[in-house]
């Protein structure tokens, strides 16, 4: 994310192997692509150093980034930067200014600190697996790594705000992130449900929603309509007639709110058997012209790059990607009319650029590199 908005990005990597990152599937084919799709999106516009982070010297090279840089990052277990001489207080000893900052699963306190996480466990200790469809719904797992996801978003911010600060008072600092934290944010008024009102949001089946109006409906061509109208009894006379069903417009079971809600289930078994008479195109048509109703498709992840919508506003975007030929990324989900970000990078190979970082940016010599190399630093 830092590097779409312009960031110089140095990803430090073990020589041999590197990011396990590199080594996940290609788009569901079963082929391992180059750098696979998982590391391509995750680390495109990042320069990649391979160096062994065990060995003393490459402390030291550490040490000089850190002199050069605004930012360090790190997700190791807890203790384990430190061990390595690269926590902190090492690394404000050397640029008083840094801001380093720490990716952790539960956070930097407590007596799981320690404990290691991934994406899924990310998404159990928070409670969002238990947010997802009706109540009788077993705990679900969201695809697509909504907790790593989210965990990157809340370390940007960080991240940016520390440097804000750093720009504003003159002040480096250490700040922390994690899984927990990160998907509680995505949460907050599910848990503040339960904080200020002293309970769960309810989980409702659709077929049982409050609502019908704010609801989703299966047309006849398998796709789905989802209904948004928060302020039901504006719209209710008009979507009634617009679904030739003017003869609830007036029954006391459903005229208004309050005993709408009651009858739910009714209602919307009777919409259920309107939307699946006609293919969702025509319903769109219908709602469009049929009064002021708040409404739109719902998209499956393979639609989504070609809704129109996401093409005029460039959330997905072409480029030629110097590996792979053309290729559609994810766009910027942010516009800046100054300063545009850019999302039309690619990942590095393993250590692509270790030779540039250390002549260019350290000012070592080939000779220098060479004894690197051959002493197992880098």
């Amino acid at each position: 994310m830092l590097g779409d908005l312009g960031a110089e990005v140095i990803k430090l990597e073990e020589p041999e192997r590197g990011d396990p990152g590199r080594g996940l599937i290609s788009g569901g084919s079963g082929a391992i692509s180059p750098n696979g799709f998982y590391f391509e999106v995750n680390n495109r516009h990042k320069k990649s150093l391979a160096i062994n982070l065990k060995h003393p010297e490459a402390r030291e090279i550490v040490y000089r980034l850190a002199e050069k840089s605004d930012v360090f990052i790190q997700n190791f277990r807890q203790g384990v930067a430190g061990r390595l001489g690269l926590g902190y207080e090492e690394l404000r000893a050397r640029n008083p200014q840094i801001i380093y900052a720490n990716a952790s699963g539960y956070g930097p306190d407590g007596p799981d600190s320690g404990k290691p996480s991934f994406d899924y466990l990310g998404q159990a200790r928070s409670g969002i697996m238990n947010v997802v469809g009706g109540p009788e719904v077993p705990p679900t797992y969201i695809h697509g790594g909504v907790a790593d996801q989210m965990g990157g978003i809340m370390m940007a911010y960080a991240v940016v705000t520390a440097l804000l600060a750093r720009e504003r008072h003159g002040v480096g600092q250490e700040v922390d992130i994690s899984h927990l934290g990160s998907m509680m944010a995505l949460q907050g008024l599910n848990i503040s449900s339960v904080l200020i009102g002293g309970r769960e949001m309810p989980r409702r089946p659709r077929e049982n929603a409050y609502n019908p109006l704010w609801n989703h409906y299966r047309c006849a061509d398998n796709r789905w309509l989802c209904l948004g109208m928060l302020q039901p009894d504006r719209y209710w006379k008009d979507f009634c007639t617009a679904l030739g069903l003017d003869e609830l417009i007036d029954d006391p079971r459903y005229a208004e709110m309050i005993p709408r809600g009651k009858h739910a289930a009714e209602v919307i078994a009777i919409f259920d058997r309107v939307f699946i008479t006609r293919p969702r195109h025509e319903w769109v048509e219908v709602l469009e012209h049929g009064g002021d109703f708040i409404f739109t498709v719902v998209n499956t992840i393979a639609e989504l790059p070609d809704d129109p919508q996401v093409v005029a506003n460039d959330y997905v975007t072409s480029y030629d990607h110097p590996r792979r030929g053309p290729l559609r990324v994810l766009g910027m989900p942010v516009r800046f009319s100054a300063t545009p970000g850019d999302s039309r990078g690619f990942a590095p190979e393993l250590g692509e650029h270790t030779e540039t970082i250390l002549v260019d940016l350290l000012g070592c010599d080939w000779d220098e590199v060479a004894r690197l190399r051959e002493a197992g630093v880098i």
